[in-house]
């Protein structure tokens, strides 16, 4: 847990300077260009609500829903993967009108055909061992922007608890979907960085973090703003058994603490009582593949047991790993309607920042269903169990003390 002090304030004001794009960011509120209404609600400007066509979908963040939410308790999630047809003909039957088109041999698909909010619940169910399968699937031509956002956020349930984000925008009375909104006009994102990628698995600071995840375009410019995504099960298994059996067996401090402490002092809000801190595997273990992920860095800080020098050498090398590593990603564009559908147990993404200052605003939307609490193996994904006590991060840290630990010590029970 996390409590908000001077000091947290002054490292977030830091690292937003150090890391500052010189211009307002996707996700959070820009005191330089959007609005605060008569009600107290943070919004985007009157312009901007002008020019969209999807009013509804535009994020505001509400100060009323500051510290309001708690985290979603632990849960026993059961993936709608081991419920698929292991042919996947429920979702493309012999005599559909789908199209498919495999964007790399072992990494993402384009799907037409197919309208996800028509699923039926089985599948649906095809839907998810197939995301898990290719990693990364884009579906052309799909009208969830269009749907009433119960509906759409009912879709996005079938797969587990939605997640509500702490600092991000959200439509109005809507906090479970996360908006992307890129404003229009200059943003000069290469001010004080040559790059602004950032590869990354989504809200990795959460006990249970995303699993299949669901990200649309609303409104947008022809060209620009792709996705770029890696493949952590390829990238681990591409490293020798030495190396794998040093990066078994750690793991890695995840933190919200810099995102929620950057938001509030730009004036924004936090909506969730505490901030997320936890210990994850460094290498993660996916129950319907059975495959073994590399699940680093995001928000990691520091692995456990390593001194901090020697934690930045690890992570800085998975990090130069992913990023040079062409063979093992791919980049994924958007038409309006498009909804790309990934699985964070398994691959990195990056956002794309090309777009110029002529350029519309580009508006998006993210449906974030959480899945199980990660796992580095097998035994511990059968024997974990939401009852169970988590440790603290000093508890990881005395139990890593003298190494890593036999697998028996980390399946820890109840330690009341």
């Amino acid at each position: 847990m996390y409590e908000d002090s001077g000091s947290e304030f002054i490292r977030a004001v830091t690292y937003e300077k150090r890391n500052a794009t010189g211009g307002a960011d996707a996700i959070h509120f820009s005191p330089s260009t959007d609005l605060i209404r008569e009600d107290g609600v943070l919004t985007v400007s009157k312009e901007a609500q002008k020019a969209s066509g999807y009013p509804q979908w535009l994020p505001t963040w509400d100060p009323k829903l500051s510290f309001k939410f708690e985290d979603e308790p632990a849960f026993s999630h059961v993936d709608r993967g081991f419920f698929a047809d292991p042919h996947l003909k429920r979702l493309f039957p012999e005599d559909g009108a789908q199209e498919i088109r495999n964007l790399t041999p072992k990494l993402g698909s384009e799907v037409r055909g197919v309208q996800l909010s028509q699923l039926s619940p089985s599948q649906k169910d095809d839907l998810a061992l197939y995301v898990a399968q290719r990693g990364v699937v884009s579906f052309r031509d799909q009208d969830l922007r269009d749907k009433n956002l119960q509906e759409v956020k009912k879709f996005g349930q079938y797969f587990g608890p939605l997640h509500i984000h702490q600092t991000s925008g959200a439509p109005e009375e809507f906090p479970e979907f996360h908006i992307t909104y890129r404003r229009a006009g200059p943003s000069k994102p290469f001010i004080n960085k040559i790059s602004s990628i950032a590869w990354h698995s989504d809200i990795t600071y959460e006990l249970q973090p995303a699993g299949v995840t669901f990200f649309g375009l609303i409104e947008g410019p022809e060209a620009g703003g792709d996705t770029l995504f890696a493949d952590g099960i390829e990238a681990y298994e591409r490293l020798s058994p030495t190396f794998q059996k040093f990066l078994d067996g750690l793991r890695l401090i995840h933190s919200a603490r810099l995102q929620a402490a950057d938001s509030l002092a730009k004036g924004s809000i936090q909506r969730k009582k505490f901030t997320s801190e936890t210990v994850h595997p460094l290498v993660r273990y996916h129950p319907v593949l059975g495959k073994k992920s590399i699940y680093a860095k995001a928000l990691g800080t520091r692995i456990i047991g390593l001194k901090q020098e020697e934690s930045d050498l690890v992570l800085n090398f998975i990090q130069n790993f992913i990023a040079t590593a062409q063979d093992l990603q791919l980049r994924a564009s958007y038409e309006p309607g498009t909804v790309v559908a990934w699985d964070n147990r398994r691959v990195f993404h990056s956002a794309v920042n090309d777009l110029t200052d002529k350029d519309a605003a580009r508006h998006c939307f993210r449906i974030t269903p959480l899945a199980e609490r990660p796992v580095g193996s097998k035994e511990e994904y059968e024997t974990w169990s939401p009852n169970d006590r988590e440790r603290t991060v000093d508890e990881w840290e005395r139990l890593y003390e003298n190494g890593v630990p036999s697998l028996s010590s980390v399946f820890l029970g109840t330690l009341d």
